[in-house]
Parts: structure tokens; sequence; C-alpha cells
């Protein structure tokens, strides 16, 4: 069932995104070679216990995962996807780490995901990340009243195979609110004019994830959680909150 949010409810989304994003700025900066995903998940941590706001990550079991999500962040490294369990990892010069957040806060979501490099970078992942910021670009640039989810889609992967990137066919992004997934499904790739209608009050995390090596496949990691590249390849993940409204989409998950 797909919940149109009132205006005053997503002012209270916009807050819970103020958090997600400065959780996230925290984690960036904090993102240094030695540190570990454990410690950068307690930084994380930190910014919502002093914004009052709880993680919607921690404790999270979806059908195929093996055992709850043990962190408030994912982090993904190098050939990571997405989902990424924050562990005793130490980061090293040129990792490519991407980080996925999410706030609960007075009973709603915000959900926002950032990806960088920590140190100097290697051959293409610069390009990899800037094309997974511009497929993000063109999906929010799609979601207008009028428009239809496969426009977004098709936005999105209009993108990512013009930078020759692969994109995993089973994940995407997911409408949002009082929970972090809601209905409708977000994909990645689609056909533009199809899917569910785009109307205001309509509420969807946006999250392209493209993967350098071109090919679609992936593997689930052995912690039954992390998503890996099946060649091997970088991966990068970036997400907004966004919300559809008559003057055009507004980002939530902004500092």
């Amino acid at each position: 069932m797909v919940e149109l949010k009132t205006a005053a409810q997503i002012e209270a989304m916009r807050e819970a995104g103020r958090i997600v994003a400065q959780a996230l700025a925290e984690v960036e900066k904090a993102a240094q070679v030695g540190v570990t995903l454990r410690e950068l998940d307690e930084v994380a941590r930190g910014v919502l216990d002093r914004a009052g706001a709880g993680s919607p990550f921690l404790g999270y079991r979806p059908s195929f995962a093996p055992t709850p999500f043990p962190g408030v962040i994912c982090t993904s490294v190098n050939d990571a996807v997405v989902h990424g369990i924050p562990d005793g990892y130490r980061l090293r010069d040129g990792d490519l780490l991407s980080v996925d957040c999410g706030a609960r806060l007075d009973g709603w979501t915000g959900d926002a995901a950032v990806s960088f490099v920590v140190g100097a970078p290697r051959p293409g992942d610069p390009e990899l990340i800037e094309a997974t910021r511009r497929a993000l670009e063109a999906g929010i640039a799609a979601a207008v009243p009028g428009n239809r989810m496969g426009d977004i889609s098709a936005a999105i992967g209009k993108v990512a195979r013009a930078a020759r990137c692969g994109m995993p066919a089973d994940f995407g992004g997911h409408g949002i609110g009082r929970q972090m997934h809601e209905d409708p499904s977000v994909p990645n790739r689609g056909r533009p004019g199809r899917g569910y209608p785009l109307r205001p009050g309509l509420v969807l995390a946006i999250e392209p994830m493209l993967m350098a090596g071109g090919g679609d496949d992936y593997r689930t990691a052995a912690d039954g959680w992390t998503l890996l590249t099946r060649d091997g390849s970088r991966a990068a993940h970036i997400e907004h909150t966004v919300a559809i409204t008559e003057d055009g989409p507004r980002i939530l998950t902004l500092p």
C-alpha cells in the first residue's frame, strides 16, 4: 500500500533527513586510513544519539538475511555494492567506501548514502562515483508529478549504461516514510511512461548502485548481507530521500 504524505509529514521527514546528512558528513570526515569500519559506525551512532534519533538499520532483518543487521550504517568497501557490515576492517589508502545511513525521528524516517575514496583514488574510481552521482541526479530530475516510476528508472539506467556500468538487477530504491522500506519499489532500470504514477506526497529513496565492470551479476558474501560484484570490479552507491511535490522534487536528506 502506497501512503502519500502531507506537507507537515514531509517536514517531519526533512528533520530526520537532516540527521542522516549530518551522520554521513561526520562519517566521511572520520574515514581515514587505519580507521575501522566499526569506529565509523560509532561515529554515526553518536550523531543519532545526540539528535535523539533511532536507527532503522540496527536490528533490521529482511527475509534474505540470516541475522539482524548489527550496525547503524552500511559500509561497503571496493567490490562491495551495498549492505556491508561495519566490522573490524581497517581502511586502506585507495579504498572506495560507500556508506548508507538511516535515521528515525518522531516516527518518520530518512535514508541516504554516499560514496568516496579514502586517500589517493585508483584509476577509474572518480569517474565511477561521478557517474553514480549523475545517475541519481537524473533520477531525481524525473521525479515530478505526471511522470511514472519508469521515467525515474529509465533516467538512472541511461546514465549508468552510457558510463558502461552494471547495476544489480534485484536491488533499487523504495518508498519511505513511517518505515524505511515502503511501497512502491524504485527499480534502477525501466521503460519511460511505465509503472506507478508519480503524485505529490509520494516520498522515495532513490539509490543508483553502479558496478564498474559493466556486468549486472553479483554474489552474496558469507555474512549473508554484503552484495559483491561478481567480477571483482569496484562499485558505488549514492542515495537521497526525495519528496515529489507540485513544485518539483524536494531532497529531504541534504544538510
